[in-house]
């Protein structure tokens, strides 16, 4: 989903997983269980070894929230919304409404996040300095306004919430400077806030976020080295943020450390393509991700909304840019065979496009650039349309 810039401050770290807690040594393995589960793109099981944590538990504020996230991912999953490319470029125009969530798993969303609300709340009431009940607290009104922002489509929802989820772990790192896993949210924040425009930065200073984005992407890199159970999340954001930044070897080193860890993650291997792709090394893109379209061939997992396009689009990107033409023509002609988002679609017009004007056949370049600008402007991919402008002429 494309977001307003301000809104995607909201999930750019994914709160996954819950952080270590006050609960019993069952619902400890249970939610460890779970998050391994989810990382491994098994959100159902996920799902349910989270319901198993809470009855292990019922007083585990983190186990509460873990269902609560599991429930949130399985609709960006189905959204087709958990890649780097989806918050990475600049969106200049609302995004068109996508279907609601069924209503079953939104209510029970916000079942769990209530519960994980009440109890932190609860416990920061009998213990104000209790510096983990700051962050489970400041984690699920994090989540919340994640939510808010993909789900609800509310920006203004998602900023109140995300305020109070700043303000919550700054209070954990003064409370205990060792939590390097609060630094996840407030670098996020930080670092986002830095970059906004300057307008919306002294909308956001006023309000009470700081700015600073080099501060930002050290206390991610902070939290991303301490062992903690939000661990994980902080190496997803900072490959988004190596990205975003152009540091492309580090971010290949993170995804690295992923794939090892969770080695039934497919999206593992389509990010570690894609950032060699934006790196400017399609032989190396080619190579991820024909091992990953082989090792996952026989993977009948559900699938991503869209996942087979963006595969056999970034494969065949690479395999155009090695001179592989035909290769990437049969790779192109698979990805508009699949269902797929507009962007998806509009790019890989564009690069049919590049195969015609490469094969000196001007007209069938134009009419393939006219397909990617309408598509890419469907689905707020503005640049990508202006490429398309740009090669027309």
């Amino acid at each position: 989903m494309n977001l307003p810039q301000w809104a995607r401050i909201t999930v750019i770290a994914l709160l996954a997983a819950p952080a270590a807690a006050r609960a019993n040594s069952a619902s400890d393995a249970l939610r460890a269980r779970a998050a391994d589960q989810i990382y491994n793109l098994d959100r159902d099981l996920a799902i349910a070894t989270y319901r198993q944590a809470i009855t292990a538990d019922p007083q585990d504020a983190a186990a509460y929230r873990g269902l609560a996230s599991g429930l949130w991912l399985s609709i960006t999953f189905r959204r087709g919304s958990m890649t780097v490319d989806d918050y990475i470029g600049k969106v200049t125009r609302p995004a068109s409404q996508a279907p609601p969530p069924p209503a079953e798993t939104t209510a029970a969303f916000r079942d769990a996040l209530d519960h994980a609300l009440t109890l932190a709340r609860a416990r920061i009431a009998r213990n104000p300095q209790d510096a983990d009940a700051h962050y489970q607290l400041g984690a699920a009104v994090g989540l919340r306004a994640s939510y808010t922002a993909t789900v609800d489509g509310s920006v203004l929802g998602a900023f109140r919430a995300a305020r109070e989820a700043y303000d919550e772990h700054e209070r954990v790192l003064q409370l205990d400077p060792r939590r390097k896993d609060a630094g996840l949210i407030v670098g996020t924040y930080r670092y986002v806030v830095a970059a906004l425009a300057l307008p919306l930065r002294w909308v956001a200073y006023v309000a009470g976020f700081g700015g600073d984005s080099a501060k930002g992407l050290k206390l991610i890199e902070d939290a991303a080295a301490y062992p903690s159970d939000s661990q994980t999340e902080a190496r997803f954001a900072l490959i988004l943020l190596y990205n975003r930044e152009k540091r492309f070897d580090d971010a290949l080193k993170q995804l690295a450390i992923l794939r090892d860890r969770y080695p039934r993650d497919r999206l593992v291997w389509l990010e570690m393509g894609s950032t060699n792709l934006r790196a400017g090394r399609p032989a190396d893109a080619d190579r991820a991700l024909e091992e990953g379209m082989s090792r996952f061939a026989a993977d009948n997992r559900p699938r991503m909304f869209g996942e087979d396009a963006l595969w056999h689009y970034k494969r065949g990107t690479a395999r155009a840019a090695i001179g592989r033409d035909q290769d990437a023509r049969l790779d192109f002609v698979a990805a508009l065979a699949a269902q797929g988002r507009g962007w998806v679609y509009g790019r890989t017009h564009l690069e049919l496009g590049k195969l015609a004007l490469k094969a000196g056949q001007k007209a069938a370049a134009q009419k393939e650039f006219q397909a990617a600008i309408a598509l890419c402007e469907s689905d707020n991919d503005a640049a990508w349309a202006a490429e398309a402008r740009r090669l027309m002429r």
